[in-house]
């Protein structure tokens, strides 16, 4: 473990994970976003990532989010039975790790992922005094539904992964995540103390607001994958009062699109419903700004990047009360919760955003921008410099 660094210089941080831009989920966005960000304040930074493609593998400045920075992207090999989920060949993860922290001598090590280059990096780091830190995105019950493992075996297999996990963590200087909620979690099932909660974060002026009332839309953002249960959102949003003649528009691409559409054509509703695939972020921008509430119907959100997003569109938001997403949803205030998994309770909490007053409207989107204005991402990196620098 290494001691604290000077305030009065530029760091150079390295950032270790599995996944990163193009990569959609949150782990891969927050990344991506706080070495931009970093690299804005002037530091230097280097990410390690695994290549997102055979032959893609090497060390290139590429530009994300409008800064420019190093990127490390090792040789990669994709995980049994998936054709988008990536991982860095394990067997040479220390060896690269070693290598490059040999070779840039940074100050900071922190990692996103402990699975493949976090844990590489975590070996690695202390044996050269390097200060690490590591931040947690992983809920390991989320990720059995992709794991191939047999569904009997799940409840030890995620046991004996959180004491792994917990193996990993102690060797760090400092361990984050995103809500209290979620280190809440982390701790209970670690063991660890002091697990730190840090917003994600984001740029709310990257998005815009609508300057009126769109007509009645649901909008939903994330992994098209089973732990997001939209299959809950198709289920209520047909339970919708026809007259409302509202529409349904699930962005993200995942391994259920075609069941899914599938589900709404059994409804007899996909003529309402559409299901983008993966868009760019200005078309997702745009989606967020032309609808008119946004549905969060995932039980196991750390944080929930997609809701921030939709808030900072001024969008009333209606989400199970599960996780984290009581830390952004206030009932009755910016949208409502609704008890996880129950289709009548989501279809009422859609309906009732949907049917309320343009006064009663135009509160819920004004909480949603004022609660939204906590997550700004100078706050998340004014944080995570403290912790670098050990203050």
């Amino acid at each position: 473990m290494q001691n604290t660094t000077p305030s009065t210089r530029p760091l150079r941080i390295l950032i270790a994970g599995d996944t990163f831009a193009p990569d959609v989920n949150g782990a891969a966005k927050f990344a991506t976003r706080l070495a931009a960000g970093l690299s804005q304040r002037g530091h230097e930074v280097h990410v390690v990532a695994s290549a997102h493609g055979r032959g893609k593998e090497g060390t290139r400045v590429e530009e994300h989010e409008g800064a420019r920075f190093t990127v490390h992207r090792l040789r990669s090999i994709l995980y049994p039975g998936h054709d988008w989920l990536r991982f860095a060949e394990p067997w040479r993860a220390r060896a690269n790790a070693a290598s490059l922290l040999d070779a840039l001598k940074p100050d900071i090590v922190h990692f996103q992922s402990h699975i493949i280059i976090g844990r590489a990096f975590a070996a690695e780091a202390p044996k050269r005094g390097i200060r690490l830190v590591a931040t947690n995105h992983i809920m390991f019950e989320n990720l059995m539904d992709h794991s191939n493992i047999p569904h009997a075996v799940h409840g030890p297999v995620v046991n004996r992964l959180w004491a792994d996990a917990a193996r990993i963590f102690e060797k760090c200087d400092a361990v984050t995540t995103p809500t209290k909620r979620s280190a809440d979690f982390l701790e209970r099932h670690t063991g660890l103390t002091d697990v730190r909660a840090i917003s994600c974060g984001l740029i709310a002026s990257d998005y815009t607001v609508s300057e009126g009332r769109n007509a009645p839309s649901v909008v939903f953002v994330g992994r098209v994958t089973s732990e997001k249960q939209i299959d809950v959102l198709i289920e209520a949003f047909a339970k919708i009062p026809e007259d409302l003649q509202a529409r349904l528009t699930v962005i993200g691409g995942g391994d259920l699109i075609d069941e899914l559409g599938q589900r709404a054509r059994d409804l007899g509703i996909s003529e309402r419903v559409t299901l983008t695939g993966i868009i760019s972020d200005a078309d997702l921008r745009r989606h967020l700004t032309n609808a008119s509430v946004f549905a969060m119907p995932s039980i196991a959100e750390l944080q929930s990047i997609a809701t921030m997003e939709a808030m900072a569109s001024g969008l009333p938001v209606v989400g199970a009360n599960a996780m984290a997403l009581p830390h952004l949803i206030h009932d009755g205030e910016n949208g409502y919760l609704f008890e996880p998994g129950n289709t009548d309770d989501l279809a009422s909490k859609l309906e009732t955003v949907l049917r309320s007053s343009d006064e009663e409207y135009q509160r819920m989107r004004d909480e949603s921008l004022r609660l939204v204005m906590h997550h700004d991402i100078q706050r998340t990196l004014d944080s995570f410099e403290s912790i670098y620098r050990g203050d």
